[in-house]
């Protein structure tokens, strides 16, 4: 048992966060230039738009290790490409109920809307997110099994 409390003590999680170019990108390199204290456990990529994040980009992440995996976007009404994230909202929506089905925990997966004067907003999102993804641990249920 004490082990286990020392692997979980020990415990990172690992995040991939998809993060879009216009908004929610910006609003993590403001956090990053105003020196805003988050934890290093998310991955960035960027996106062009929330909206264009495929259901396969977040499968293929927590099948490659993530523990989580973050979409965050443009504040609803106001995407660089008019609709984008209203598509995001929908499309993830059930990769949400996708997830739960196949019996990954929902908390693994989250999205947000920051826009690019937020740092700070995204900072506590990655803070929050990395705190929910230590109390439930590793992620191995689509983890691939590589030798």
């Amino acid at each position: 048992m004490h082990e286990q409390q020392q692997q979980q003590t020990q415990y990172e999680p690992k995040i991939v966060a998809f993060l879009c170019k216009w908004c929610s990108s910006a609003g993590s390199d403001l956090a990053g230039v105003s020196r805003i204290q988050y934890p290093a456990n998310a991955t960035p990529i960027t996106v062009m738009c929330s909206g264009s994040v495929s259901p396969q980009y977040i499968l293929s992440a927590f099948n490659k290790g993530a523990d989580g995996v973050l979409v965050s976007g443009c504040h609803i009404g106001d995407c660089h490409y008019m609709e984008g994230n209203y598509y995001a909202r929908r499309k993830l929506y059930m990769v949400s109920e996708l997830l739960q089905f196949i019996g990954v925990e929902p908390e693994r997966f989250r999205m947000s809307w920051v826009s690019a004067a937020e740092g700070t907003k995204y900072a506590k999102v990655v803070r929050d997110f990395v705190e929910d993804l230590r109390h439930l641990g590793p992620q191995d249920k689509l983890k691939a099994q590589r030798p």
